[in-house]
């Protein structure tokens, strides 16, 4: 649970109540069937996504477009979703120190993440960060029950998709929120560093379901309790406490802010690694962590997210935007994942069911018309 997710979600609920369900519920459902399938290359290939693609791929000219992409997009997207993780960070420290510092809240969360990734022992950091944000996740789905939302509203906002000009940004940042793209690279490197044998698939899967269904179910209840809150708009961390206000009173700014600023850390710290994992695997580096050319990428995407926020850009529109970006770049990565998933000479008699390539080129469509929709509106707003 990132910053961005509360961001995204408490805009959401804001701005359209329940109407937006349908939107995280078909993400979760996206989410889960790309995870299973990186998570089934991993553990049968033991390489990650970018290996084998470059290794099915023998024209080198191919093999180097398709490379320059592939970086292209995720060094664009995690450098946008950093610039987000950080904006998150800030607007914790504005809720618990007020707005007299803002401009130096976003190199202050650099400077800290830089010296945790540089030095490699953020672990025991991370853990007390990542139960902080679980304690706001719980905070979320009390208050969710607190609010007595309308059921008949719920269902409906979960099993009625509606899209439109007002709404489509929106959208595209719940999927961008949800369905990251980065990941599907980072869990087919991870799985296979954890499981080893063909028969763990039936773990993997199990794993990814449920962590994406708890996952789901949080993000849900940030919009069902953002939906309580009488406001036309999210300007600032303030107004995103009132969704909390129900089960804290007064004191939802500080816990807010204690929440977003744990969820902005610990996802600045695990997003530029995860792109350097991303140049490992395309460039062929094999020294790991301690590489200089490894470093050298997670400083890039960690100063492209300080660069990002030092324009006096609203923290909240940087945070919507990587979301944005997210959802854009989706289907290109979606593209590379369904082509690699049905190669014989790569899964063998694990390949895609036919289940499986319906529900993965559905997703695909879904995320190419949403990107549409979304670089279009744009284009309207310009």
């Amino acid at each position: 649970m990132g910053s961005g997710t509360v961001t995204a979600c408490t805009i959401a609920g804001v701005s359209f109540g329940y109407a937006l369900l349908w939107a995280m519920l078909l993400s979760v459902m996206a989410t889960m069937v790309l995870q299973e399938m990186s998570a089934g290359l991993g553990i049968i290939t033991q390489m990650g996504l970018a290996e084998v693609i470059k290794q099915e791929l023998p024209n080198k000219y191919v093999k180097m477009t398709v490379v320059g992409v592939i970086l292209s997009a995720i060094v664009i997207g995690n450098a946008a979703y950093e610039a987000g993780n950080i904006g998150g960070g800030a607007l914790g420290l504005e809720a618990l120190f007020g707005s007299s510092f803002t401009g130096y809240f976003p190199f202050l969360i650099g400077f800290l993440a830089f010296i945790l990734l540089y030095m490699g022992n953020y672990k025991v950091l991370e853990k007390v960060f990542i139960s902080l944000v679980l304690l706001m996740s719980l905070s979320f789905i009390i208050t969710a029950l607190l609010t007595k939302p309308n059921v008949i509203l719920i269902l409906k906002g979960l099993f009625l998709p509606n899209v439109n000009n007002d709404n489509i940004l929106t959208v595209i940042a719940l999927v961008g929120t949800t369905v990251v793209p980065y990941n599907l690279f980072l869990h087919a490197s991870l799985v296979g560093e954890k499981w080893k044998s063909k028969d763990d698939l039936k773990y993997a899967r199990r794993d990814t379901y449920l962590s994406i269904f708890l996952g789901g179910f949080v993000s849900m209840s940030i919009i069902v309790a953002a939906a309580s809150v009488d406001l036309m708009r999210i300007d600032n961390v303030m107004d995103m406490a009132k969704a909390l206000e129900p089960l804290y009173g007064t004191s939802a700014r500080y816990f807010m802010g204690i929440g977003l600023f744990a969820a902005g850390v610990t996802s600045a710290i695990t997003a530029p690694p995860a792109a350097a994992y991303v140049a490992s695997n395309c460039f062929g580096w094999k020294e790991g962590l301690k590489d200089v050319r490894f470093r050298i990428v997670w400083m890039v995407i960690l100063g492209l997210g300080v660069f990002f926020l030092s324009f006096n850009i609203k923290p909240i529109e940087v945070i919507k935007f990587a979301q944005i970006a997210n959802g854009v770049l989706l289907p290109v990565i979606a593209i590379f994942l369904l082509w690699i998933v049905n190669r014989s000479t790569v899964m063998g008699a694990y390949r895609n069911t036919t289940i499986q390539n319906v529900m993965g080129i559905a997703i695909v469509l879904l995320a190419v018309f949403l990107g549409v929709k979304s670089i279009l509106k744009v284009l309207e707003l310009i």
